[in-house]
């Protein structure tokens, strides 16, 4: 995966800067129109530089979407294993997984909406192999962590972990709109979400 160096000098701080501040425009971009899209060109239009400017930082689009794709799937997936390493249990393990996952994809937006709108596209480029395999090793740490919680009676002893696991990704794995909600924090969103994972909506029998 393509990385910058970044040095100690004056130059090579405003060189990782400019490159960040690529990185990002080229971001939004992508998720606005498409990776395949997007022109090396536009990038380099909407970060007021050449063409050929850009391709001093990275040498290719490929490289650009490599470089915003692979931070966000590793970030998710370091959450993802501190939760099941640290968590005591697997209710409080799958809790820190729900609030990372609302915090990532929140700051990485722009790559969620990559992902989905062109994710046919990067499934079966060699380049971006890893993404498939990042997204199995979700779908792992998710359905164990449900299986280890039936096992220890903490969740129902009939419960679907893999079904479960699709129906909450299609909650989770959205742009942030659903974390937007008027009147309510984010972290309220995330805690009645938590609430209705946990508890469900019924009243206890005598309630």
């Amino acid at each position: 995966m393509t990385r910058g160096a970044v040095t100690g000098s004056p130059n090579g701080a405003l060189r990782s800067r400019r490159r960040a501040d690529m990185i990002s425009i080229a971001a939004e971009l992508f998720a606005q129109k498409g990776y395949r899209a997007t022109t090396v060109r536009e990038i380099a239009d909407a970060a007021g530089i050449l063409s050929g400017s850009l391709y001093h930082h990275f040498d290719s689009k490929e490289s650009i979407g490599d470089e915003i794709l692979a931070g966000f799937i590793n970030e998710v997936l370091a959450n993802y294993r501190a939760a099941v390493d640290s968590a005591p249990d697997p209710r409080a393990a799958l809790e820190q997984i729900v609030r990372s996952t609302s915090r990532t994809l929140s700051q990485h937006r722009a790559a969620l909406t990559m992902l989905q709108n062109d994710w046919n596209y990067f499934a079966t480029q060699p380049r971006f192999a890893y993404l498939p395999k990042a997204l199995r090793e979700i779908e792992r740490i998710w359905i164990g962590q449900l299986e280890a919680g039936k096992e220890a009676g903490l969740f129902r002893a009939d419960l679907d972990a893999k079904l479960t696991y699709r129906l909450l990704q299609d909650v989770l794995w959205i742009p942030a709109q659903w974390r937007r909600t008027r009147g309510y924090s984010a972290d309220e969103v995330v805690d009645g979400f938590l609430r209705i994972l946990f508890e469900g909506i019924a009243a206890a029998p005598g309630a």
